[in-house]
């Protein structure tokens, strides 16, 4: 009973711990907690990066540890970056693709496959009437689009799925 509690007790302080790149994103909202794992009073995080050279990722490992150590009941955290997991924008709750858009940021395109052109519609204004302006945005994960019914620049999760070999 306690490990339930505790996980969910976690689970809601993740929810408060912000990508230091995407303000009012959580880390738990972009899909990047992997495993919680309890062991007495000490709690064991393994996450999945969004890419692999994030430069944010010290930061996000030192905000998710003083977060959770601040729990009453909690005497260690131990947070680890695995990369035996892929992640992929498909992780990203309703939540997180709400809050990307509160801040100008298209969320990635649903039902993306590998390789495909992909295009979003834009935060602003909701059109799908936009353009690719830079695959190179503010940061690895993200592009510059241009929207035109609105005129706005804007930005945009890249997508990134898994797939698997055929």
């Amino acid at each position: 009973m306690f490990r339930e509690r505790g996980i969910n007790e976690i689970h809601s302080v993740l929810k408060k711990v912000d990508d230091p790149e995407l303000p009012s994103v959580s880390v738990l909202d972009l899909g990047m907690v992997h495993d919680i794992h309890l062991v007495g009073n000490n709690v064991f995080i393994t996450m999945v990066p969004t890419f692999a050279g994030c430069p944010a990722l010290e930061i996000i490992e030192s905000n998710v540890k003083q977060a959770v150590e601040d729990v009453s009941w909690v005497k260690v955290c131990d947070v680890q970056f695995t990369f035996d997991y892929q992640w992929s924008t498909e992780a990203i709750t309703e939540h997180g693709k709400n809050q990307l858009k509160k801040h100008g940021i298209s969320p990635p395109p649903e039902n993306y496959h590998q390789g495909d052109e992909w295009t979003v519609e834009c935060p602003f204004c909701g059109s799908d009437y936009t353009s690719m302006e830079n695959v190179f945005g503010p940061t690895a994960c993200r592009s510059i689009l241009y929207c035109s019914a609105c005129r706005n620049p804007f930005e945009a999760m890249k997508p990134v799925v898994s797939y698997s070999k055929s």
